[in-house]
């Protein structure tokens, strides 16, 4: 492996870019408490993308905690990558203007390691165009051996079959720990003369969180036995007509399953101390400290509770520490708790009356995310006066109790009406509430209720104030996700969702809900979402085949062509409906069974209970 000659283009995108787009401050670079370092003294240098624009990349802090965990090593540097714009993408192609980093201008090519953090299936071809933009063969096939290594982390790892020919390696799990291992490993293997197979053979086998797609190849043999929980990458396991599931090439001694790479000491984990501050407006602009990671909660729709484990607190002390540090590197006037359930801290109380004390007098407020409902909620207004007023955020998700239990959150609409009077007796005004439809034994009753349980909470602030509550309602549908209890299921078509929300609309008219304000996402992504996220490698060729055809920011309304993407999987003799809505047999080998997560039987009786509870029936303890 060579140590790549870094070309720096600041002038030509001084010249030939900035004046001729939009928003330039996308592409400038040089924010307070930028990390740059001298890129040709490092080395190992590692481009961090992110396929999305700048104000949307700013905002999420996984790309914050691995820029601070690379450049916090002596003789390594992380540069940012976001994705151009449309404008900016026309410019740069039509002069040649290679994509580059934030930090140094320099051209991605030069870079040893590009790493992407994909979260979303829709910005898989955002993933392409990058590495298109940085003049990569987007196949890893037809890259060389001085090219640099593509890395794929994120949630796009643990169901990555569709990108198993881009990727040159999956890193599972919690990458702030694994991706520095994975570097060291980079620098040994340079240092000592191998190459860019060896260094890919020797993460394969040493860490259990990477993956090599490349020393795999996809099986089309018929099997006999169930999975029983294990991987299905052996040839006697691997049940039905399937070409997901893969097996290794030759004994190399690699393994057949992967784990999630774990940070175990979360207390003392990496934090961006001295987040960079944008030059543009950034979708957030506040502290972001995460308080929690994992969830206690088993949703069975949500693939992060089922993934990230085990749960993991940090402390009040912690928490008010890592507050003073960004606050006085920032001067952010709002600090925001992150989590996947932040009502599940157990030392809630105590950090709210911390941050209070510490933060009120600088006139710093807290923010706290989409809650759950629970009894800690109901005592949240109580217990700091310092919390923002403007709306609060719950994720209710099923408007009926009976349904709840199917998805397992179960709460009671006595909690939650309790905790939005108390919300509403301590000066909210606003509710944005979350809502999901396509859950197994869901009925019309049941989707008509989000309408009627949305009023009542509404109505709810009129016994304080004498006003209505304005709230604002937001339904998703159902995307069956890789490693949870409904991953097997297949979507409800797309007639069902339009007819879900006709109910919801009708509904509303009938109780004149003015003070209700409903937002629907877009049914065709869902749909594609559904397609792609539990394919196989055959959903490579699609991909690559719609980016081709011109698809770019498949999460942005403006830019998104489902038909484009229509053509692409009947070009690959597939349909997107039809991959959407497939179900996979208790016994059928799934192309994400050996990409971490739980085992197979562990979420198979996660299943059964959920569809005790749709019949009625008293649910399984899991």
């Amino acid at each position: 492996m060579i140590h790549r000659t870094i070309q720096r283009v600041k002038d030509a995108i001084d010249r030939e870019l900035l004046p001729y787009v939009r928003k330039p401050g996308r592409y400038i670079g040089g924010e307070i408490n930028q990390v740059r370092k001298d890129l040709d003294a490092c080395r190992v240098r590692l481009a961090l993308c992110f396929p999305d624009i700048y104000e949307i990349g700013m905002s999420y802090t996984g790309l914050s905690i691995l820029y601070e965990a690379v450049n916090r090593v002596d003789g390594w540097a992380a540069e940012r990558v976001f994705a151009p714009w449309t404008d900016a993408e026309a410019v740069m192609r039509e002069k040649g203007l290679p994509l580059f980093s934030m930090e140094s201008c320099a051209a991605v090519v030069g870079f040893d390691l590009v790493g992407f953090s994909l979260t979303n299936e829709l910005c898989y071809t955002n993933f392409l165009n990058m590495l298109d933009l940085a003049g990569l063969k987007v196949r890893a096939e037809e890259r060389s051996a001085d090219d640099p290594i593509i890395i794929v982390g994120g949630q796009a790892a643990n169901c990555g079959e569709p990108l198993a020919a881009f990727a040159d390696l999956f890193v599972l799990g919690e990458a702030e720990a694994a991706l520095p291992e994975v570097l060291r490993l980079y620098e040994e293997c340079r240092d000592g003369g191998g190459d860019k197979r060896g260094f890919l053979l020797e993460a394969g086998r040493r860490f259990s969180f990477v993956y090599v797609p490349g020393f795999y190849t996809p099986s089309t043999l018929r099997g006999t036995g169930p999975l029983q929980g294990e991987s299905c990458l052996s040839p006697l396991q691997v049940a039905g007509e399937h070409i997901g599931a893969p097996l290794r090439v030759g004994d190399e001694g690699l393994p057949v399953r992967f784990e999630n790479a774990v940070v175990q000491d979360f207390e003392n984990a990496v934090v961006p101390t001295r987040p960079v501050v944008p030059y543009v407006q950034a979708v957030h602009e506040r502290i972001s400290i995460e308080i929690m990671r994992g969830c206690p909660g088993r949703c069975r729709f949500c693939q992060a509770s089922f993934c990230r484990r085990p749960v993991r607190y940090r402390s009040p002390d912690r928490i008010v520490e890592i507050a003073k540090e960004q606050y006085e590197a920032t001067g952010y006037d709002t600090i925001s708790l992150l989590s996947l359930s932040t009502a599940d801290y157990p030392y809630l109380e105590e950090l709210l009356e911390k941050l209070r004390a510490t933060f009120e007098p600088l006139r710093v407020g807290v923010s706290v995310p989409s809650l759950k409902v629970q009894k800690q909620l109901e005592l949240l207004p109580k217990m700091v006066a310092s919390v923002r007023k403007g709306g609060l955020t719950i994720a209710v998700e099923a408007a009926s109790e009976t349904l709840r239990q199917v998805i397992n959150k179960p709460i009671s609409n006595a909690d939650l009406f309790a905790a939005i009077r108390a919300a509403y007796a301590a000066g909210f005004q606003k509710v944005k509430l979350y809502f999901m439809v396509g859950f197994p034994g869901e009925t019309e009753a049941d989707i008509a209720a989000i309408v009627d349980l949305s009023c009542e909470i509404a109505r709810l602030r009129k016994a304080v104030d004498g006003h209505w509550a304005t709230v604002n309602a937001a339904v998703s549908w159902l995307v069956p996700k890789p490693h949870t209890p409904f991953g097997r299921l297949g979507q409800k078509d797309r007639a069902y969702f339009e007819n879900a929300r006709e109910i919801i609309l009708n509904r509303k008219r009938e109780l004149n809900g003015r003070s209700v304000r409903f937002k629907f996402h877009e049914i065709e992504q869902s749909v594609l979402e559904a397609a792609i996220g539990r394919g196989d490698r055959r959903m490579g060729e699609v991909i690559e085949r719609v980016w081709r055809d011109g698809a770019t920011f498949d999460l942005w309304r403006e830019t998104f062509d489902f038909a484009r993407w229509e053509q692409a999987f009947a070009a690959c003799g597939m349909d997107v409906y039809a991959e959407a809505q497939r179900t996979f047999a208790p016994d059928e080998a799934v192309p994400w069974g050996h990409l971490g997560g739980p085992k197979a039987d562990y979420l198979a009786g996660h299943y059964a209970a959920a569809m005790a509870a749709a019949r009625g029936c008293e649910e399984i303890g899991i």
